[in-house]
C-alpha cells in the first residue's frame, strides 16, 4: 500500500508521498485494538519456528521469503548421511487458492545442528507444484507434489528425483509409510494403498477405497489398517482384506487394465470399511499415542474449533455389549435438546459403524435420580456400577 501511495503521486508530490508512506509503515498499531493484519490475494508469509515443547520457549526462528507458503514439513534420514537428521519443508511460490493458480514450489532441506538446536539451509529444490506431504521412505524421502507422489534422495546441490508415480486422482494431502507399504490420501478421493519395488523402481497402486472423502488427516494403525479424517467432520477406519495381494504389476499399455480394472474404474482390489463416525468439526490431526504412562494407545484427534477428542479400542466383548446397550438406552431415556434423533446425527454422511457414542454415554451421570436407576436395572447393574463402569474406561486410556 505503501508504494501505490509512492506511485500515484505526481512528481511535485513525491517528497510528501515518501514521507507519509515511511510514516505509514513506521506506525505500530496494537494487535487487540486493530487486529492482525490482513495480507491481500496470493500474499503470504511463513516461518520455520523450533520450540522447546516443556516451556514455549522458540529456539530457532528461520522466516522464509516473501509471498512463500509452507504447506508441509518433516524430519528425514538420508541413507548416504548415516545418522543425521534433516529437515525438510514443502513451500509454495505466490499461491493464488481460487481459481488455482501457483508460480512453483520449493522443498527447502535443512540440517538440523548442535543438537537439534539451530537449522542450516543446504540447498532448495524448485518443484512445479506445491509439495504438499512429505514422509521419511527407506533412507529417502516420499513427497507429494500436487497429484504426483514421488521419492527423492539426498544430492549435493538438491534433492534427486528416483522415482514417480501419476495416477493419484487430484492432489496428495496425506502420506503415511510402513515397511514397503505406503497409504496415500487425496484431497478428494480418499486414500490410495501404494506398494514401493524396489528391484523395479517402481510406485505401483493396488487398492483403494469405494467412497469418495475429502482427506484431512490420516493415522497407519498398523500394516493393513489406517484411521482417516475429512474436512466434513468424519472419522473413519479403513482395512484391507487378509485376501489382498500387493504383488501387482505395472500395466504400460493398458491391456491387463480391460479384465482386472475392478470396481468404479480404481484398483482391482478395495479396502473394507472397519468403523464410521461423525464427529461434527472438521478434523485437523489424528495421532496414535499414549496419554498415560505405561497405558493402551488411543487415537488422539484435534479440530478446526480447537476440540481434542479421544478414540479408545475396546479389549473385551463385555465391554462392548455393556456400553452397546447403554447407548441405545441413552438415545431413548435423554434425546437431544432440539429434538434431533442422535443416530441420524452421527450418520450424517456415512451410516455410523463401530463406534459407541462416548459423549453421550458420559451423559448418565447428569440425569435424574430415577432415570439412572431405570437404564441401571436395564442392563443388570446399579447406578454406581454404571458411572464405575464409565470412570474405569475413561481412566484407563486418558484422565
Amino acid at each position: 500500500m505503501a508504494e501505490e501511495m509512492v506511485e500515484a503521486a505526481a512528481e511535485d508530490e513525491q517528497e510528501l508521498a515518501a514521507e507519509m508512506a515511511a510514516a505509514f509503515l513506521g506506525e505500530d498499531l496494537p494487535e487487540s485494538v486493530f487486529g492482525a493484519p490482513k495480507a491481500g490475494p496470493g500474499m503470504w508469509a511463513s516461518q520455520i519456528r523450533i520450540m522447546n515443547p516443556m516451556d514455549g520457549r522458540t529456539i530457532d526462528k528461520v522466516p522464509l521469503e516473501q509471498n512463500e507458503a509452507a504447506f508441509s514439513i518433516a524430519l528425514c534420514k538420508f541413507a548416504n548421511y548415516g545418522d543425521e537428521q534433516f529437515v525438510l519443508v514443502g513451500v509454495a511460490k505466490e499461491l493464488h487458492l481460487n481459481p488455482r493458480h501457483v508460480a512453483g514450489g520449493f522443498v527447502y532441506t535443512y540440517h538440523l545442528v548442535d543438537e537439534g538446536q539451530r537449522l542450516e539451509l543446504i540447498h532448495k529444490t524448485p518443484l512445479e507444484d506445491v509439495p504438499t506431504a512429505i514422509c521419511p521412505f527407506q533412507g529417502r524421502a516420499l513427497i507429494g507434489v500436487g497429484h504426483l507422489l514421488r521419492i527423492y534422495s539426498m544430492g549435493k546441490r538438491k534433492l534427486l528425483r528416483k522415482c514417480e508415480n501419476k495416477y493419484i486422482p487430484n492432489c496428495i494431502v496425506t502420506i503415511n509409510a510402513m515397511g514397503h507399504r505406503i497409504c496415500v490420501g487425496d484431497t478428494q478421493e480418499s486414500f490410495h494403498y501404494v506398494r514401493y519395488r524396489a528391484k523395479e523402481n517402481q510406485l505401483i497402486i493396488f487398492a483403494d477405497d469405494t467412497n469418495p472423502r475429502y482427506i484431512t488427516a490420516s493415522c497407519m494403525l498398523d500394516f493393513d489398517t489406517i484411521a482417516g479424517a475429512d474436512k466434513f467432520g468424519n472419522i473413519c477406519v479403513l482395512r484391507l482384506p487378509p485376501d489382498t495381494s500387493d504383488e501387482v504389476d505395472e500395466d504400460p499399455t493398458g491391456v491387463k487394465a480391460l479384465w482386472d480394472r475392478g470396481l468404479l474404474n480404481g484398483a482391482s482390489q478395495k479396502a473394507d470399511i472397519v468403523a464410521n463416525f461423525y464427529v461434527g468439526e472438521t478434523v485437523l490431526s489424528l495421532q496414535k499415542t499414549p496419554l498415560i504412562l505405561e497405558g493402551s494407545e488411543p487415537l488422539v484427534y484435534t479440530t478446526l474449533s480447537g476440540t481434542i477428542g479421544v478414540v479408545v479400542p475396546f479389549t473385551s466383548h463385555e465391554d462392548h455389549d455393556f456400553f452397546q446397550h447403554l447407548e441405545m438406552h441413552m438415545r431413548s431415556e435423554n434425546p437431544p435438546l432440539c429434538g434431533r434423533d442422535h443416530l441420524s446425527y452421527r450418520s450424517y454422511y456415512f451410516p455410523v459403524k463401530n463406534v459407541i457414542d462416548g459423549d453421550l454415554c458420559e451423559q448418565f451421570n447428569s440425569l435424574e435420580p430415577n432415570k439412572q436407576k431405570s437404564i441401571a436395572e436395564d442392563l443388570d447393574r446399579t447406578p454406581s456400577e454404571v458411572s464405575k463402569k464409565l470412570e474405569d474406561i475413561r481412566t484407563r486410556y486418558a484422565f
